[in-house]
């Protein structure tokens, strides 16, 4: 049931991590460099905002050089693995984290996706892109 949501993200070239042990992994690989962690989500904010916006910003000139998601209420394991790399954030499905040289830079919350249509969440995405990769 939630595979299609699942390759609305995968489709995009974005890593799906489904164990603690694939978040670790890729988080060792971002030490220096980019990266961008989309927490999926079932949620109907998650296919109306999210994973569209995420789609959009992708087609941005300046991106992450490295993506990957995880699914909240899916691979629990590898969420809340994800989510302690997201230093002083709380919980939150969908998010988006961008790291620049392994810190988190940009948060962006379920509060600020819910209500927002995609070019929305788009445009924040890629003005982050411009300014701290």
């Amino acid at each position: 049931m939630v595979q299609p949501m699942r390759d609305e993200l995968t489709s995009l070239g974005i890593s799906e991590l489904t164990t603690p042990e694939q978040v670790d992994s890729f988080m060792g690989e971002i030490k220096s460099g980019t990266a961008m962690v989309v927490v999926n989500s079932v949620c109907g904010c998650a296919a109306g905002g999210a994973r569209p916006g995420v789609a959009l910003a992708l087609k941005h000139s300046k991106l992450p050089a490295k993506l990957a998601t995880v699914f909240a209420g899916q691979d629990k394991a590898a969420t809340e693995k994800a989510r302690t790399y997201f230093t002083g954030q709380p919980p939150s499905s969908p998010a988006v984290a961008i790291f620049k040289d392994g810190k988190l830079v940009l948060m962006l919350h379920r509060n600020q996706i819910e209500g927002r249509r995609a070019q929305e969440i788009a445009a924040e995405l890629t003005a982050a892109f411009d300014s701290v990769l």
